[in-house]
């Protein structure tokens, strides 16, 4: 983040803070940890918006809330360089390119993702090896400095690699969270700097009354007044209310939501979270594709916009209700400790999902080890901005894709 004393004329405007956001969605492959990664190189080393010690406890506080961690994330960001004008620019610039893709894929009833030239969805993969590599070298530098966190860390990354759900997170980090408090008060220095917090208390209290209302209110409303669309927003409301760990885990969520009612096929379905997998940003856009290709209510442009937003606004709500009590919890001794232990877990998860399901999904060779390499060196050590090591390691995959029609 900025200097504390920083005042509002130092702050970035909202189409400032949209390009950024924007080029990024561009270009974050490799779901949520690898959308994590892109942002410690963007706003942590790059551009110096937050400390490293912010961005660690963003994302502790980010992975307790429901919803889409990076998005999440994202938006904290947004809302302490430009207030809620600059969180919402923050959402549009890192959610629009994967959002549109996946509304012309529904519009377009084809395999988009099978349209990809063989190899460069591979090499998007790769990329996200690297940048979650970066990340994971970058953090544990900081955050274990000494014998206790880098126990800790493994010991997290193990019940990860243990438990690969939602609970195993979770688990993971609350107890991360305990162990800190419990043996870690004496190496757990004060925050120097302040956490992000452009709203006001009373804006944070009504904001968590909003989420909670809408989350009771709006499957009685549906229930009451029969209208397809409200029917479906309360769906995509509460689904966006109620998931712990990312994307993935949504899905259960979204096809007992959509499709036993008819609102749309499992085929459909499933075509449509093969497509999100070959777009940069975050999953949850596959709320987008849904709306735009169900049978139900508006459908199209206006049903994906629908179905996004109301997946969304729960995280805006809990994001914007939840960061003005944030900083002074963190500077409470017990919760010092506390996310000492916190931010190892992290390091853990991030290191348990470099492995699994990073490394898994996308090295398969000798040739994926040696472009992974190069990409981790040309982050690392040449210092090369992100978006030309996705462009390589695409082409590189694309390269290999070929290889064998060649031969």
């Amino acid at each position: 983040m900025a200097d504390a004393d920083a005042t509002d004329a130092t702050r970035d405007s909202s189409w400032t803070i949209f390009l950024v956001f924007l080029r990024l969605g561009l270009t974050s492959f490799g779901g949520p940890i690898a959308h994590l990664g892109y942002f410690r190189e963007e706003f942590v080393v790059r551009r110096r918006w937050l400390s490293e010690g912010v961005y660690s406890d963003l994302i502790a506080l980010c992975q307790f809330l429901p919803g889409p961690a990076s998005s999440q994330v994202g938006m904290a960001i947004g809302l302490d360089r430009g207030g809620l004008r600059g969180a919402f620019a923050a959402w549009c610039g890192f959610t629009m390119p994967s959002a549109l893709a996946m509304i012309l894929f529904a519009l377009a009833a084809s395999a988009w993702g099978t349209q990809w030239p063989a190899g460069m969805v591979h090499g998007l993969l790769l990329v996200a090896v690297a940048v979650v590599a970066q990340a994971v070298w970058g953090m544990a530098r900081t955050l274990c400095p000494d014998a206790p966190r880098i126990a800790l860390a493994l010991a997290s990354a193990a019940l990860v690699l243990l438990r690969a759900d939602a609970w195993g997170q979770t688990g993971a980090i609350v107890i991360g969270g305990i162990l800190g408090v419990a043996f870690l008060r004496h190496v757990a220095p004060p925050p120097n700097d302040a956490a992000p917090a452009r709203v006001s208390r009373r804006l944070g209290a009504l904001s968590l009354a909003a989420f909670l209302l809408l989350l009771f209110a709006l499957p009685l409303a549906a229930k009451l007044w029969p209208i397809p669309e409200l029917a479906i927003f309360s769906a995509f409301y509460r689904a966006g209310s109620l998931v712990f760990g990312g994307g993935h885990v949504v899905l259960p969520l979204l096809q007992a939501a959509v499709v036993p009612p008819g609102w749309i096929s499992g085929d459909a379905f499933l075509a449509g979270y093969g497509a999100a997998q070959a777009v940069p940003g975050p999953l949850f856009t596959f709320a987008a594709y849904l709306g735009a290709a169900m049978t139900a209510g508006p459908g199209g442009a206006w049903g994906g916009l629908l179905c996004l937003l109301a997946i969304f606004l729960p995280s805006f709500l809990l994001v914007i209700g939840v960061l003005p009590y944030w900083d002074a919890l963190r500077r409470n001794a017990r919760m010092q400790a506390a996310l000492a232990g916190i931010n190892a877990a992290v390091v853990g998860l991030l290191l348990a999902a470099l492995y699994r399901p990073v490394w898994t999904s996308a090295v398969h060779g000798w040739m994926d080890v040696a472009l992974v390499v190069l990409g981790i060196v040309a982050l690392i050590r040449w210092q090369m901005p992100s978006w030309m090591v996705v462009l390589g390691l695409a082409l590189g995959g694309l390269a290999m894709g070929l290889l064998p029609m060649l031969l």
